[in-house]
């Protein structure tokens, strides 16, 4: 699994002309599920999601997590994170999981942020056409890949 992970003052994303999600203070995270992905890497993730410290005390010090400050998360899928460009213009997605498999993964991720944070996850609209809006907060953003661990 990929993510890239923002923190930001708010998002909000749409589908169709509805609001699927919104939040305040926390994290907008897009999350790609590869081929290979398992349940055991969506757990792993979402962990060490809640337990990064980037977060400002009240020194301006990035030292607080996202259980600590109560924030919220909102997580869309985007399976564009596994694109391979070495060759051509065109990116190739042959690395994306299946829409299956990706759902399923996609879902046991979300359940696991709400079980650790206690809130609820908001969500995007999986495979339709989203709009997504969002307010930064620093920047910054994290990378993350369950692939290198290490």
């Amino acid at each position: 699994m990929r993510a890239v992970i923002q923190r930001v003052k708010k998002a909000k994303v749409e589908s169709n002309g509805k609001i699927t999600g919104e939040i305040g203070n926390g994290y907008f995270i897009l999350l790609g599920v590869g081929e290979n992905d398992a349940p055991e890497d969506g757990l792993w993730l979402s962990n060490k999601i809640n337990n990064l410290r980037v977060f400002d005390d009240s020194d301006g010090k990035m030292n607080l997590s996202l259980t600590d400050i109560e924030g919220e998360c909102l997580v869309i899928s985007q399976f564009t994170l596994h694109a391979k460009t070495k060759k051509g213009n065109r990116p190739s997605f042959i690395k994306a999981a299946k829409p299956q498999l990706a759902n399923e993964l996609y879902e046991s991720f979300c359940h696991n942020l709400e079980t650790l944070t206690g809130k609820p996850v908001q969500k995007g609209s999986f495979g339709n056409h989203m709009e997504i809006e969002s307010v930064a907060d620093g920047p910054v953003t994290i990378i993350i890949d369950t692939k290198n661990k290490e």
